[in-house]
């Protein structure tokens, strides 16, 4: 099977890792321990999720506007620091340019709901900052900080206090794109609510078209001159 991505030259070929071999992901930079798209000219692979990702998505974690796949960071330092989990990453990511949000595409695409052995119930993914006062929290699973920032997992239910990193809850789990597994209208993506432990459901992960990032790119566009022409009338009705 042959494929064509948009961050290579050449066109890239399906191929099975075979046991012993190591290859690594030009997308994430994690290992390739399954099916990879591959260009053997370069020594270029992509993981099959990090290939097949959308080049445009609307996030439920950022609704202002569509977040576009980019081969590489938009920053001059040629790095970036994931919104999600903190991480840097300096390969693939989604990225809003206009409000600085960018994420990792196994980030982008953490699974809404997991389950871990160090909890007897489903923890749900949690987009929001915490909203904590006072002595800092900690991960149930590693036992270092939580950051107030950055994306956690969290039990709903009232009984437990069981709060996570993102990349403990799911070091477990195989990336892929989850929030693809199901039809949109039935895909829920939970997300914590103030100081309560409870899940509430947003719109899923989806595809954004070209059209509609243009359109949005352009309506900012628009405002920006709406906003220049303001403070030009502003500045002529100076005494």
């Amino acid at each position: 099977m042959e494929y064509k991505h948009f961050s290579h030259p050449h066109t890239l070929t399906l191929y099975k890792v075979q046991p012993g071999q190591q290859f690594q992901c030009h997308g994430c930079h994690l290992p390739c321990n399954d099916s990879v798209f591959a260009c053997w000219r370069c020594n270029f692979f992509l993981h099959d999720h990090c290939g097949n990702a959308n080049r445009y998505v609307k996030h439920p974690s950022h609704s202002l506007h569509p977040l576009v796949l980019v081969p590489s960071p938009t920053y001059c330092s040629g790095s970036f620091l994931c919104n999600a989990c903190g991480g840097p990453g300096s390969t693939f990511s989604y990225c809003c340019a206009l409000c600085e949000v960018d994420l990792h595409v196994h980030c982008a695409y953490l699974p809404p709901k997991v389950s871990h052995k160090g909890h007897q119930h489903e923890v749900c993914l949690n987009f929001r900052p915490m909203d904590k006062k006072g002595s800092p929290e900690y991960c149930k699973i590693c036992m270092k900080e939580l950051s107030l920032r950055h994306w956690s997992y969290f039990c709903d239910k009232p009984e437990c206090d069981f709060r996570v990193h993102t990349f403990c809850a799911t070091s477990e789990v195989k990336p892929g794109l989850y929030q693809d597994d199901e039809p949109d209208d039935q895909v829920q993506i939970p997300a914590s609510t103030g100081n309560q432990n409870t899940c509430v459901y947003q719109t899923p992960v989806t595809t954004a078209s070209p059209e509609e990032v243009l359109a949005e790119m352009f309506q900012l566009q628009m405002q920006l001159q709406m906003a220049q022409q303001l403070n030009q009338i502003i500045n002529s009705a100076k005494f």
